[in-house]
């Protein structure tokens, strides 16, 4: 069982899989930041203005004594946009490193070819020619 856990975690889309996470815990609060202070109000300002972070659906109204109960669906829209970055980011090193994996597959030497049945064939002949006396 533990040869059989050795053999999935040495995978390469386990590796992949981990350095993914690694990266996007990373750069989770760069993207964040990004989404927030730089293209949200980017977008909202093309968009007419519009603040996401108040973007919301009140479903019931704040009185006296009961806080307001809403849907932040402005806030959802950010968090989208952050995951996307952030996932493109994470498409873009892994090709990076799958393309470096395929570089140095490609500079090992090939191995040689197994010789086919008449190959086999042709050179057992050969060889017994050349021990047959004349």
């Amino acid at each position: 069982m533990l040869k059989e856990f050795k053999e999935f975690a040495m995978k390469g889309n386990v590796m992949d899989l981990a350095v993914a996470v690694i990266i996007g815990g990373a750069f989770g609060k760069i993207i964040t930041s990004l989404v927030d202070d730089l293209l949200m109000p980017l977008l909202g300002l093309f968009l007419g203005r519009i603040n996401f972070a108040d973007l919301k659906y009140i479903i019931t109204p704040a009185s006296a004594d009961v806080a307001e109960s809403a849907l932040l669906y402005g806030t959802f829209i950010q968090s989208l946009i952050d995951f996307l970055i952030i996932s493109f980011s994470i498409f873009l090193f892994i090709k990076l490193l799958s393309s470096f994996k395929k570089k140095e597959a490609a500079e090992e030497p090939p191995a040689p070819e197994e010789p086919g049945k008449e190959e086999a064939l042709l050179t057992e002949i050969r060889d017994l020619l050349k021990n047959r006396p004349i």
